[in-house]
C-alpha cells in the first residue's frame, strides 16, 4: 500500500513531492498522484517517478494519508466523491479511518469533516508560493479527530519544503493567510517599487531587480542569522544624518507602518469572509 496520495497534482503537489522524495522522507514508489489532466499525470510520471492516475478513488485505497491539493471550487465535488468511496463496504481499510491533510484555501474544520465523514483525521494547513523552491511557510491547525502522530507527519510534509508551525486556534489561519500567505506579493510589491525607482534614477531595469533582490535576500539572511530585532538592524544602518535615516523619515512621514498593517488586516478581514462563505 502507498504511503501518501495526493488528489491534486498541480504545482503545490509537485512541490510537496519533490521535496520528501529529495529529503528522503517517502520514496518514489510510496507516493500516488491524482489528477484529471493528462499532461500533468505524464509529467509527475516522468519527472518524480511516482504512481499517478486519473482516479481520486484509487489514491483514497493505496493511501493512509491524503493530501486534498485542489481548488476551494472543487473541494466540495471531490469530497463527495471521497466520502462514497469511505463509505463503501468492501473498503475494510477505508472504515478504520484516513488522514486528509487539505490545502484548499478558506475551507474550514467544520466543512472538512463534514464533507470526508467522521472517521475521518482532518488537518487543514494554509502554505504559501515559496514552497515550490523549498522556502515555503506553512501552519496548520488539527481537528479533534487527528492525532498528534497526525499532526506530526504533517509538519514533516511540509517542512520538506520549507518550515512549518502547528496552531491551535482555527481562527489564526485567517491571519496567517494574510502574514505568509499573501506575503510573497507584498514583497514583489516593494521590489518592484524600489527597482522602479531606481530606474528613474537611471540604473537599468535588469540591473535594478537584481540589487533589489539580492539585497531583500541578504537582508533576510542577516535578520535571521543575528537574532537581533527589526529595530536593533535598523539602528544599524540608519546612521544619524544620512541616507537612510532621509529614506526612513518620508517612509514615516507617508506612513508605511500604517499602510502595511492596513493591508494585513484588510487581507485577513477577506479571509474570515470566504471562511464565512464556506459554512
Amino acid at each position: 500500500m502507498k504511503k501518501l496520495g495526493f488528489i491534486g497534482g498541480g504545482n503545490m503537489a509537485e512541490a510537496l513531492a519533490h521535496g520528501l522524495i529529495q529529503h528522503k522522507l517517502f520514496k518514489p514508489t510510496d507516493i500516488i498522484v491524482s489528477d484529471v489532466a493528462v499532461e500533468r499525470r505524464r509529467k509527475l510520471a516522468r519527472t518524480l517517478k511516482v504512481a499517478t492516475t486519473d482516479d481520486n478513488g484509487e489514491v483514497i485505497r493505496e493511501a493512509n494519508a491524503i493530501v486534498l491539493a485542489v481548488k476551494p471550487q472543487t473541494i466540495d465535488a471531490v469530497m463527495t466523491e471521497i466520502a462514497a468511496e469511505l463509505a463503501a463496504p468492501r473498503r475494510k481499510s477505508a472504515r478504520s479511518g484516513k488522514l486528509f491533510i487539505s490545502i484548499a484555501a478558506g475551507i474550514t474544520l467544520a466543512r472538512l469533516s463534514r464533507g470526508l465523514g467522521k472517521r475521518a483525521r482532518v488537518i487543514r494547513v494554509m502554505p504559501n508560493a515559496p514552497a515550490m523552491v523549498g522556502h515555503g511557510m506553512a501552519a496548520m491547525v488539527r481537528a479533534r479527530s487527528a492525532s498528534v502522530a497526525d499532526e506530526t507527519l504533517a509538519l514533516r510534509i511540509f517542512r520538506a519544503v520549507g518550515d512549518a508551525v502547528s496552531l491551535k486556534d482555527e481562527k489564526l489561519l485567517d491571519v496567517v493567510t494574510a502574514l505568509s500567505g499573501s506575503g510573497p506579493a507584498y514583497v514583489y510589491l516593494f521590489a518592484k517599487a524600489m527597482a522602479d525607482a531606481a530606474v528613474s534614477e537611471g540604473i537599468p531595469r535588469e540591473l535594478a531587480i537584481r540589487m533589489a533582490l539580492k539585497t531583500i535576500r541578504g537582508a533576510e539572511h542577516l535578520m535571521r542569522e543575528s537574532k537581533r530585532d527589526a529595530a536593533d538592524l535598523i539602528r544599524a544602518v540608519a546612521s544619524p544624518g544620512g541616507t537612510t535615516e532621509a529614506a526612513l523619515r518620508r517612509f514615516a512621514e507617508h506612513g508605511f507602518s500604517d499602510i502595511v498593517a492596513a493591508a494585513l488586516h484588510a487581507a485577513s478581514d477577506r479571509s474570515r469572509e470566504l471562511g464565512r462563505g464556506s459554512n
